[in-house]
């Protein structure tokens, strides 16, 4: 499946968040989960996980569910994150999963891109613990351009 294709090659091609531990756990259309384990090196001085960890770890999700929502043209298009706002709730402790997604229709936004050559949306991360209380929230405006030249 395309989608499980992505996953793999976005596994390894961000160096912080493979240093972190963050894994991209599944991408789909517009949807994507990732995990960040309960390990000493991400956390903090209170003894839960740091805010850095968790940032990355949501910014990493908003990846996948983007590049799932683009899949068809993920080959021919240039992804920035550019914009990001994050608000943490509850403090982290144990494994955290993020789910991400795009809220606006995948197709849609496809098509803004090959009409106008770019397209900017937003991807919306709970992130949750393993009692599934969210511990934060998170909105990453992605800007997505076609590949030049």
């Amino acid at each position: 499946m395309v989608y499980e294709m992505i996953r793999k090659q976005m596994a390894g091609s961000v160096p912080y968040a493979t240093h972190t531990g963050v894994e991209l756990v599944s991408i789909g259309d517009g949807r994507a989960e990732a995990l960040l384990p309960d390990r000493p090196e991400v956390k903090n001085h209170i003894g839960s996980q740091h805010a850095g960890a968790l940032f990355t770890l949501g910014e990493t999700a908003s990846g996948g569910a983007m590049a799932g929502a683009m899949a068809p043209v993920l080959l021919s298009v240039r992804p920035v994150a550019a914009n990001a706002r994050i608000a943490y709730t509850k403090v982290a402790k144990g494994p955290i999963r993020a789910l991400a997604r795009v809220d606006a229709d995948s197709a849609a936004l496809r098509a803004t891109l090959e009409a106008d050559g770019k397209v900017r949306f937003d991807v919306a991360v709970d992130l949750l613990d393993e009692g599934g209380e969210t511990v934060a929230t998170m909105a990453v405006e992605w800007h997505v351009s076609k590949k030049r030249g």
